[in-house]
């Protein structure tokens, strides 16, 4: 099973809710923003202890499968993981959870880039050491996601 990097504990706001009374889709990938940043600063401390290693990363794709609908006031919780580490991108997952069910699953492909140029840079090596004990094999773990039953 994949190691979590971080939980972020969430609570749907009323204005985070559409005309149906549900969370609007595009509020899903700001949860994963949120959670990523928790995450930076859970491995580096604050981001730009990041940006001080002479890198950023930039969403290249992002996919949200919706599971089931949350409404105002929904307690969540936030997780994220490494689905991989490449050489010039990071997948990383956040699982939407309401108690132990999951809600939403983001999937975000970042693309490591210069901070200034924003051209695409490879990570250090000190970079790619911090993500690598949370990514799948780190220690024999397969990556996670989607089962056989999701379909």
């Amino acid at each position: 099973m994949a190691k979590v990097i971080t939980s972020m504990p969430l609570r749907v706001r009323y204005h985070e809710c559409d005309a149906q009374g549900v969370v609007f889709n595009a509020h899903y990938l700001a949860y994963a923003d949120m959670a990523c940043m928790e995450c930076i600063e859970t491995l580096f401390g604050s981001y730009d202890e990041l940006l001080g290693l002479g890198v950023d990363f930039v969403v290249a794709e992002a996919n949200v499968r919706f599971r089931a609908p949350c409404h105002y006031k929904d307690q969540l919780r936030v997780d994220c993981f490494v689905d991989k580490l490449g050489t010039t991108s990071l997948i990383l997952r956040f699982d939407m959870m309401r108690g132990d069910e999951r809600v939403a699953e983001v999937t975000n492909r970042y693309v490591w880039v210069d901070p200034k140029e924003l051209r695409p840079k490879r990570p250090p090596a000190e970079v790619r050491a911090v993500f690598e004990p949370f990514a799948p094999g780190a220690s024999g773990e397969q990556p996670s996601g989607h089962t056989a039953a999701d379909g």
